[in-house]
């Protein structure tokens, strides 16, 4: 959580860029990104510096003795004319040699290089350029708990798809998703198409909660709240396997590779296996032949759902499993390819890929229903994802390889948001539910440790559970509408002739009040 006085900081450092002729959000993203990235560099090497003044041992700089005026604690005391040139002709270009970056005791190792690769200044302003280096320089980057959020506030305020149909997943739905496939700190995490690392940041934070004692947790007072900071203390064993092995990533936008980079950075994780790369594609399993196939234990994504794609573009054992040209049925085909037998998998979908009738719509609900242990649909109201669309969408939970013997249905019908435009906070939130239920329905849940499909008949209910072999028997359908009951409600109405005698004496009061109007007027 971060105050209001950080939030009106952003605020203004966004008003800034807009004022200074930058208005397409990605872009301010992606510079106030490689802003604080510099700011990074030179926090992390002080750091170095002072370990090494303390242990006497050497480390390897990122800054030479003549790069020392490309240090960020250097060139913020340039003047207005002296900094842009700095920065566009060196300090930039300087990102482009860092191989790898020394960010935590242990020497944890981070390679950056293909992040900013292609790394630019597109501030042209000198005047915005020295303003939003004092901005950042004065938020408060060194404090853990506090960079990640001050980062995803900067996030929230995305607001358009692109044109590829990807954007910004809300933070409580991706906690949901998280929650419900309950990650551990020994697996192996995958977002096919990671966009801005939004699920990989939740699993960590998830991990941070689920893994602190009581002794590790302290209360911190911000803005007047008390706030509970988790320390993690329990992962003790696996904070390596966690900052360099645990996250994975890829994605065909190289801004959103950026942003993701940092994003997961500032929420300590060191060395996010994070790359440029469409995933549906021929290359992948020649660039990535250890990634593409059986590789991992969690895949959580909100895949692009617009376009179709060529076949000659789309890797041919996707295409054995469905042959169709879209991205929403092909993610699927190439989720379950990705995951170890046993994986698990949450992953939203347009709600086309519920009931379509094409034969590649009903291949893929088959697949999942057949070959695998399709475990839960949870249907999401058409609001959820304004305002960049309204579309309908559900949530898929599926496990790879096994059977599926009965599927968990939950029909969401508020997320504790309005469901229009402005995505206000309402009261009315089945959130919590869907999660208290998931974990009823799993056994997972400790006072109530049940499972299987006891106490979920009713198909009144907003969680039910519907047999395997009727949904086969639907053609797979997995409409959460094909199976609920709905109850009308039977209205009853006064008899058609009192109706009447009602409307007449209404009639005649009206005539009768017109008259007394008209001998008023004369």
């Amino acid at each position: 959580m971060i105050t209001g006085e950080l939030k009106s900081r952003i605020d203004k450092l966004w008003e800034e860029f807009w004022t200074g002729g930058i208005a397409n959000p990605l872009t301010v993203i992606e510079q106030i990104s490689f802003l604080m990235f510099a700011r990074m560099l030179d926090i992390t090497e002080s750091r170095n510096e002072k370990r090494a003044a303390r242990t006497k041992k050497p480390f390897r700089r990122i800054f030479n003795d003549d790069q020392q005026p490309l240090r960020w604690s250097s060139f913020k005391q340039l003047g207005t004319e002296a900094m842009l040139p700095l920065m566009r002709d060196q300090v930039f270009p300087h990102f482009k040699t860092i191989i790898e970056m020394d960010t935590q005791e242990g020497a944890q190792k981070t390679t950056f290089k293909e992040y900013f690769k292609d790394a630019q200044l597109m501030i042209q302003k000198p005047s915005l350029l020295v303003s939003a280096v004092n901005m950042i320089d004065a938020l408060p980057l060194t404090e853990g708990d506090i960079k990640g959020d001050l980062y995803e506030y900067l996030l929230s305020k995305l607001t358009t798809a692109g044109i590829n149909g990807q954007f910004r997943t809300p933070r409580h739905i991706i906690r949901l998703m998280v929650e419900m496939t309950d990650p551990k700190p020994t697996e192996t995490v995958c977002n096919p198409a990671c966009g801005t690392g939004g699920f990989l940041v939740a699993v960590m934070e998830y991990l941070l909660r689920s893994h602190t004692s009581k002794e590790g947790r302290y209360e911190k007072q911000v803005n007047g709240h008390s706030e509970t900071i988790f320390t993690g203390d329990l992962l003790e064993n696996h904070w390596e396997h966690i900052r360099t092995g645990m996250f994975h990533g890829f994605d065909f936008d190289a801004t959103m590779l950026r942003i993701a980079a940092m994003n997961l950075l500032l929420h300590g994780v060191d060395a996010p296996d994070i790359h440029y790369q469409d995933t549906l594609s021929n290359s992948f399993t020649d660039k990535f032949p250890n990634k593409a196939a059986d590789a991992f234990d969690l895949v959580l994504a909100n895949p692009p759902f617009k376009g179709s794609l060529d076949y000659d573009d789309v890797h041919p054992t996707l295409l054995r499993k469905v042959k169709t040209k879209k991205t929403e049925l092909l993610f699927l085909a190439l989720m379950l390819r990705m995951l170890k037998n046993g994986g698990r998998c949450a992953v939203v979908v347009p709600d086309g890929v519920l009931f379509g009738s094409s034969k590649a719509h009903q291949a893929i609900r088959k697949l999942l229903v057949e070959e695998n242990q399709l475990e839960g649909v949870i249907s999401l109201p058409s609001g959820v994802f304004k305002p960049y669309v309204g579309v309908s969408t559900a949530i898929l939970l599926f496990t790879k390889g096994g059977r599926t013997d009965e599927v968990f249905f939950y029909d969401v019908q508020a997320d504790g948001f309005s469901l229009d435009d402005k995505r206000q906070s309402v009261e009315a939130n089945d959130l919590p539910d869907v999660l208290a239920q998931w974990k009823i329905y799993t056994g997972k849940d400790e006072p109530q440790r049940r499972g299987g499909a006891e106490g979920f008949e009713d198909r009144k209910a907003k969680a039910f559970v519907v047999p395997a072999d009727e949904i086969a028997g639907n053609k797979y359908d997995l409409s959460i509408n094909r199976y609920k009951e709905v109850v009308y409600e039977e209205e009853e109405y006064d008899p058609p002739k009192e109706i009447l005698v009602r409307m007449k004496e209404l009639e005649r009061e009206i005539m009768t009040e017109i008259a007394e109007l008209e001998e008023m007027l004369g």
